[in-house]
């Protein structure tokens, strides 16, 4: 047989109380678009639960490209004595509670009479501090602090906080808090390193991302720049087989061969599936991770490292934090897996001499809130704290100070004192090494705040890095007709190739100098033959340089 496979309304003011009396029954979440919230599938999510995005490569014209020359900044990045460097990003889904995760001692009592039936009893609390304590379920943790291999930045969040799952992770996503913004931080950044990557992808993956799907922080205003996969078993499928789909498997009918086509294309977008499964097979994990969903996505990661892939930036993901009921056995669950899998992490890592190389941090997309719901859990807050692992950090310690329980925001939410993108613009700067000035960029110009996490980078000589071309271009759409238009920053030879999405040359568009200063490019008109509707590519080659965007012909 054939068979087919808001945010939130502003909650209710909270009453101003003596400082240690608890506080008016919790606001409830009524937003009627909740629900919705947690169904919606955005197309940028379908495509990565494909595979499409992410290690996709082709030939155009039939013919291997050289790839595009690579910026002053690439080229030191590749000759650094720091280049073996790793960012793993432990994405807590679902608004993880801060303070369940990191309970204040110094103000215990007004913890516990926010939280009667969800708090942590005070006996139970292993200390961090005389003033910080962690809950039995991060016991795998102490060691870590102990080693000096753990931090801890209070009270992370960003000027007047979202409340709405996706909106808020987008804000971490994007870096950008006060507009709508598509592209990610470190999509950004890989933008400007990689031009020419819709045809001519690095040699390795720049980036892994498991789980999160439709997640903003790898997008370029084109491509997504991390080889995406839905869930660990995809990655493990590829690792170990090196492709992701079955194509002997499927049914005799029209739907098997529709099956088997699709199955055959989707593996052959996976470009680095051969790779990825050389770096698995060529190490071993010393240690016996489990079967929790955290773990069995790290200790894949911990063969791509140890293996030599070569990668610079995991991204895992624990979904699950969305707490607004049964909190106490579900969120100690997920802190159980996310302390004995970020300890089995580096203590593989060390039997390889490797754990130096890699520092973890975990991100959520906002806290919760003060006291407890009448359903036994908390609803969506604010600020919340962020965790950094590894021995790199050379030393335990506490960033910032932790928000004042007695002094919640307007809603009854903890106020930060961090602001996310001071930590993620460090990491990228004194850990990945990133030129600072591109770290600026990337930030819209924005400076934040540098944190000191205990490690540091080499300033790599990057001394004409200003004098790189910021180069703009983009199909625009008018009147029926599709255009590609651009801004040349001074006189020079420009060609513009236009190919179809199998990489067959459909035509030159240009091939001529040009002068400085904005360009259009009327693509009907120029190709001078007939273009079925959908989407190409174009590439524009000059001084030496590729870049390439898709483009809809109407």
């Amino acid at each position: 047989m054939c068979n087919h496979d808001s945010q939130h309304s502003p909650l209710s003011r909270k009453q101003k109380t003596s400082k240690h009396t608890v506080q008016g029954p919790s606001a409830k979440i009524t937003d009627a678009h909740h629900n919705e919230e947690h169904s919606s599938w955005s197309r940028r999510s379908f495509m990565q639960a494909l595979g499409l995005v992410g290690g996709g490569t082709m030939m155009l014209g039939g013919t291997n490209l050289t790839a595009s020359i690579p910026s002053k900044l690439t080229t030191a990045l590749a000759s650094a004595d720091n280049n073996d460097r790793v960012l793993l990003l432990i994405r807590l889904k679902g608004g993880n509670d801060g303070l369940n995760t990191i309970v204040p001692l110094y103000d215990y009592d007004f913890y516990a009479s926010n939280r009667p039936t969800i708090r942590h009893q005070e006996s139970d609390l292993y200390q961090l501090s005389s003033d910080i304590g962690i809950p039995p379920s991060l016991e795998s943790l102490q060691a870590l602090w102990g080693e000096g291999a753990m931090k801890v930045v209070h009270g992370v969040g960003y000027p007047d906080q979202n409340l709405s799952h996706f909106r808020s992770s987008d804000i971490w996503a994007s870096g950008v808090n006060n507009t709508v913004e598509n592209t990610g931080i470190l999509g950004r950044y890989y933008e400007d390193l990689y031009p020419d990557f819709i045809v001519n992808p690095p040699s390795t993956p720049t980036a892994i991302q498991i789980g999160s799907q439709g997640n903003l922080i790898f997008d370029g205003t084109e491509s997504n720049y991390a080889f995406s996969v839905a869930n660990p078993q995809q990655l493990a499928n590829i690792a170990e087989n090196g492709v992701l789909h079955d194509v002997l498997d499927v049914p005799e009918c029209t739907y098997g061969d529709q099956l088997e086509f699709m199955r055959g294309i989707t593996n052959t977008t996976f470009t680095y599936a051969g790779l990825i499964n050389e770096a698995y097979e060529s190490a071993s994990n010393d240690v016996d991770y489990g079967d929790e969903r955290l773990a069995k996505q790290l200790a894949i990661v911990a063969r791509m490292i140890k293996g030599g892939l070569g990668t610079k930036v995991y991204l895992v993901t624990l979904g699950g934090f969305d707490t607004h009921a049964n909190q106490v056995n579900d969120h100690d669950q997920l802190m159980t897996d996310l302390s004995t899998s970020v300890s089995n992490f580096f203590t593989d890592l060390e039997a390889s001499g490797m754990q130096n190389n890699v520092v973890a941090m975990t991100f959520s997309e906002f806290g919760r809130r003060i006291e407890e719901n009448g359903s036994n859990g908390t609803d969506h807050g604010a600020a919340s704290p962020v965790m950094l692992f590894g021995p790199a950090l050379e030393g335990n310690g506490f960033i910032g100070t932790h928000p004042d329980l007695s002094e919640p925001d307007q809603v009854g939410n903890l106020q930060y004192g961090t602001d996310f993108r001071s930590i993620y613009t460090t990491v990228m700067k004194e850990w990945l090494c990133i030129d600072g000035d591109l770290v600026d960029q990337v930030m819209f110009g924005q400076t934040f705040e540098n944190l000191d996490l205990g490690f540091s980078c080499n300033a790599l000589s990057v001394p004409d890095f200003t004098e790189s071309i910021g180069f703009q271009h983009l199909g625009t759409y008018q009147n029926g007709q599709t255009f590609i238009e651009f801004t040349m920053p001074t006189t020079a030879k420009v060609t513009v190739s236009l190919f179809n999405l199998l990489g067959q040359d459909v035509g030159t568009l240009a091939n001529d100098f040009m002068f400085e200063g904005p360009q259009k490019i009327n693509v009907k008109q120029r190709i001078n033959r007939r273009l079925f509707t959908g989407q190409y590519i174009y590439r524009i080659t000059f001084g030496g340089r590729n870049y390439s965007k898709s483009i809809l012909i109407q």
